[in-house]
């Protein structure tokens, strides 16, 4: 269970993407989108939100329309429970995706919480673009920390949260990123192992697995766009 001063998965990976003192998303991450879309959707299922059909369309099933009370989560909830018709995980990730602004009110929402500034920059003295300069490092430090506990130690239980989170940094990119390569080298067994939920407690590995799902759809369909447009 998420307490009230923990922050949202989709929260977490914004931080871990923006570069900190820039305010912009790190190179190679042009898909931010679909991975926030990937991490609210991992939320859902952790709140038993949403559940995920156990079949190969994976459709999504609304369990619950109550909110959260996390304005981005709830914005997605509420689209969700609005279609007229079911859907695949793979196409929620698309649509999620599609929230006007969405990483924009991702960030707004660490802004609110005095982790980010929102700032406006000019590019070529012509165009202007929205950055989020990071005004308090503790947070995401909490969160490196986190990652380094799973990843790096023998741990043997991990909490469901730390496990998605994992399995969203290392699908993004954003992991290899946030460690050096050759720090995460010898741990790939270890990352592959997190990502399979054989760290979580029996009762929650459904669970984890419709999440990891979404962090697969998540990170496949921006790589299958990107080939195509450069094909």
């Amino acid at each position: 269970m998420k307490s009230d001063k923990s922050l949202y998965l989709y929260q977490e990976i914004i931080l871990l993407a923006l570069r900190d003192e820039k305010g912009t998303i790190a190179t190679g991450f042009g898909f931010i989108e679909q991975v926030i879309a990937g991490a609210v959707l991992a939320e859902l299922l952790l709140a038993n939100k949403i559940s995920v059909e156990n079949s190969k369309k994976q459709l999504v099933d609304i369990e619950s329309s109550a909110p959260i009370g996390d304005p981005v989560v709830d914005e997605c909830l509420a689209k969700m429970t609005k279609a007229k018709r079911r859907s695949s995980l793979k196409n929620w990730i698309s649509r999620l995706a599609g929230v006007k602004e969405l990483k924009h009110k991702a960030a707004q929402q660490l802004c609110e919480r005095d982790i980010l500034r929102a700032d406006e920059q000019t590019i070529l003295f012509l165009f202007k673009r929205r950055v989020y300069p990071e005004i308090d490092p503790a947070p995401e430090r909490e969160i490196i920390a986190r990652l380094k506990t799973a990843i790096f130690t023998e741990t043997e239980v991990l909490d469901p949260r730390t496990v998605v989170l994992v399995s969203l940094a290392n699908g993004s990119g954003i992991l290899q990123e946030t460690f050096a390569r050759k720090e995460l080298k010898p741990y790939q067994q270890r990352v592959e192992k997190i990502q399979q939920g054989e760290l979580t407690g029996k009762a929650t590995q459904q669970v984890i697995a419709a999440c990891q799902s979404a962090v697969i759809v998540a990170a496949v369909v921006p790589a299958i766009a990107a080939s195509t447009i450069s094909s």
